[in-house]
């Protein structure tokens, strides 16, 4: 079991608000540490709109609790009566996020005896609220989130073993089991490189002239998920259709291998000149022979041509085969344009190469 930062990041805030509750003369410093949990989130923004709505969200709790009690006391029964309500108002507040930590200021509030009762539930929702800004000032001092290191060694790790069974598939040299269980494995990873990208783009920058960095940088980002992305449909389109594949003709066969050889490793080298482990623009750009479109479909109308029944589902393989390659040939060749345009404004500026070295 790996220890994450986030789990690392609750443990600070529940000591922080437990210790900031005592160190106040809190009564229930406890609630301060149920309220850290519910408010730690994985970004700095996420943290900040979690306060924010988890003011409101309190503010509807306490206030439930206070009129429930002055009307018609504390009973178990009306308790959960204005549970019900807590829980009515925050979802037509669109306020989903902050049910759990308002049903526990309300709670925390309903369940006193105590006769200064306007002052104890004053004192309960400052102790959660101090949870609350605890688990934010942690989220901003303490392991701030690298997500741009993650998801660029998450796009090439995915990246990396698609273009194997890539260049494994074109030569049908593989174990067709073993390939149906990593492309599950490949979606899974599809969706992480997309929360990872979430992520990213919420992180924030301090500084104004980070900003044309950043949103270049966010481009770039969103073209290499989707090339990946590109890249693992074909995959599947080759392991789907391997039998109408092996109908080709040898010829056929051949030109498809070698664009999918070209094109991968076309991909393979706009990886490494982001992080300027490849100069831009690439040496000896004149040998970098990558995909030939019309080759491939001039090959495939001269193969259409071959047969009299234009309905057999051979030919319509064989098309989605072709149009997979141009189509993840194309959005290769768009992020090498956007990677190039890139370096040309920030020379090789990257701050994943650090942590992709070690």
């Amino acid at each position: 079991m790996k220890l994450g930062a986030r789990i690392l990041k609750t443990g600070i805030a529940i000591v922080l608000s437990l210790y900031i509750g005592q160190l106040l003369h809190s009564p229930s410093p406890l609630f301060a540490g149920i309220a850290a949990i519910f408010a730690i989130q994985p970004t700095i923004y996420r943290s900040y709109l979690t306060i924010i709505e988890q003011i409101q969200g309190n503010l509807i709790g306490a206030l439930l609790a206070v009129i429930f009690v002055l009307l018609l006391g504390n009973h178990i029964i009306v308790i959960g009566l204005a549970a019900i309500i807590v829980i009515i108002i925050n979802l037509k507040l669109k306020l989903e996020n902050t049910i759990g930590l308002s049903l526990v200021t309300l709670i925390s509030i309903m369940e006193t005896q105590s006769g200064s009762f306007i002052e104890f539930a004053g004192i309960r929702f400052s102790t959660i609220m101090i949870g609350v800004f605890s688990a934010f000032i942690v989220n901003l001092v303490f392991m701030p989130p690298k997500y741009e290191n993650k998801l660029y060694l998450k796009i090439v790790d995915t990246t990396e073993e698609i273009i194997k069974w890539i260049r494994l598939s074109a030569r049908h040299d593989y174990d067709h089991q073993l390939l149906k269980t990593d492309i599950k494995k490949f979606k899974d990873s599809i969706n992480t490189m997309d929360l990872y990208y979430k992520m990213l783009k919420e992180e924030r920058y301090y500084l104004k002239k980070n900003l044309p960095e950043k949103s270049r940088k966010l481009v770039i980002y969103r073209q290499l998920n989707i090339t990946a992305k590109k890249a693992l449909d074909t995959l599947k389109r080759l392991h789907r259709y391997e039998n109408d594949l092996l109908q080709l003709p040898e010829e056929f066969k051949e030109s498809i291998q070698n664009q999918l050889d070209s094109l991968i490793y076309h991909h393979e080298q706009v990886l490494l000149r982001f992080i300027g482990k490849i100069p831009t623009p690439p040496p000896y750009p004149e040998d970098n022979e990558y995909l030939n479109k019309k080759e491939l479909f001039d090959f495939f109308l001269a193969h259409q041509k071959e047969y009299s029944d234009h309905n057999d589902p051979h030919l319509y393989h064989t098309m989605q085969i072709i149009a997979m390659i141009i189509d993840y040939g194309e959005q290769v060749e768009h992020l090498d344009t956007l990677i190039t345009s890139f370096h040309s404004y920030h020379h090789n500026e990257v701050s994943v190469e650090d942590e992709y070295d070690d």
